[in-house]
């Protein structure tokens, strides 16, 4: 089964990185007034980080459709539907911060740099998606 964010096909080689990083409980610790010990656990509705990782051997995508990817992903919505390989479904909004949710290069040619004006069945491939479930 491939992954698929929005209803588009993503690459099958895109593996969860930080899925075991992550758990559904929080707790605060604070101290009293008289110093005893207060912890105060809850488990969290959302925010669990879901970073898809890639790479130059695993996770290729011709230009037209990364295109399509990335107007998903610069389009403001509430959430975003993501379904894994292994069916488990997630309602996902795409990560801003740092170097933005996407990261996707070119795929390297062996003569040259490649074309200064790829065309749509260029292939690129994607280094990171990086989402949070909302």
């Amino acid at each position: 089964m491939a992954i698929t964010l929005n209803g588009l096909a993503l690459p099958s080689g895109l593996r969860w990185s930080d899925e075991f990083a992550w758990s559904p409980l929080q707790t605060v610790r604070d101290y009293s007034l008289t110093g005893a010990l207060i912890l105060q656990t809850a488990e969290r509705q959302a925010g669990r980080p879901i970073t898809l990782l890639g790479g130059e051997r695993w996770a290729w995508m011709i230009r037209s459709q990364l295109l399509i990817l990335q107007s998903f992903l610069n389009a403001y919505a509430p959430s975003r539907p993501l379904i894994l390989h292994d069916a488990r479904n997630f309602a996902v909004a795409p990560v801003y911060e740092g170097d933005g949710p996407l990261y996707a290069t070119p795929k390297t040619r062996v003569l040259d740099s490649g074309l200064a004006n790829p065309g749509p069945d260029e292939w690129y491939v994607i280094h990171h998606l990086k989402l949070i479930t909302v």
